[in-house]
């Protein structure tokens, strides 16, 4: 089997893509790969602390490489630590990088140039599924999230911390993706078929962060739900 790598957000749809993978048989995962934003040492968009991503990771039996990228990086910047962080997976016989992506097309596409261009392949375990269906597929396999970031625009602060459930996702208004594709909302796995034991944690406060934009297309505004380790 050739060998790959999966970027690990620690949330569902990386969750699922793992699964997905370890299911099928196909490629040899043998690294989970991960960014930190800079000073805080946070998953990168989930904002979940990396004491709690190292307890995921060692459940999952495999090991994780991290690129510490500040939230204030330039994309040229991003590029190339990213660049330079895949060429080391590559060049310790990495030949494939799984992602969670759904059905992102201009998202996908960014990746392959990406990777193309030093020679990795992308697999997506879960592209064009239902999102629906494979939110409803994520609970009824045993797995167990948070959601652990929300945006403004999209989600109310109330969803923010909430467990993903079947009511979890009945009470999602009909604007949102079942599977938060668009960035509604962020999630952390905490048990499922792949962890070997459920991680520990306990529900700290909730902040409102704005990150400023240059762009208006950009949403700028998130509730983030602090989890602390136990």
């Amino acid at each position: 089997m050739e060998k790959a790598w999966l970027n690990w957000s620690s949330g569902k749809d990386a969750a699922m893509a793992l699964y997905y993978v370890r299911q099928a048989g196909k490629f040899s995962v043998e690294m989970l790969f991960t960014t930190l934003s800079g000073s805080s040492q946070r998953v990168s968009m989930h904002g979940v602390r990396k004491a709690l991503l190292q307890e995921q990771v060692e459940n999952t039996g495999l090991p994780l490489q991290i690129a510490d990228i500040s939230t204030e990086t330039s994309m040229e910047t991003y590029n190339q630590v990213m660049e330079n962080e895949t060429l080391k997976l590559k060049e310790r016989g990495f030949t494939h990088s799984i992602f969670g992506d759904i059905f992102l097309e201009d998202l996908r596409q960014y990746r392959e140039d990406q990777l193309a261009s030093i020679g990795v392949k992308c697999i997506f375990p879960l592209w064009k599924k239902d999102t629906s269906v494979l939110m409803q597929e994520f609970i009824d396999l045993g797995f167990k999230a948070i959601v652990v970031c929300t945006n403004s625009k999209y989600l109310d602060n109330s969803f923010c911390g909430k467990i993903i459930d079947q009511k979890f996702i009945n009470d999602l208004p009909d604007n949102v993706d079942p599977c938060g594709e668009n960035g509604e909302f962020h999630s952390f796995v905490f048990d499922g078929p792949i962890f070997h034991n459920p991680i520990k944690f306990k529900i700290g406060e909730k902040q409102i962060k704005t990150f400023e934009s240059a762009d208006d297309k950009w949403d700028n505004i998130f509730c983030y739900c602090d989890l602390i380790p136990e």
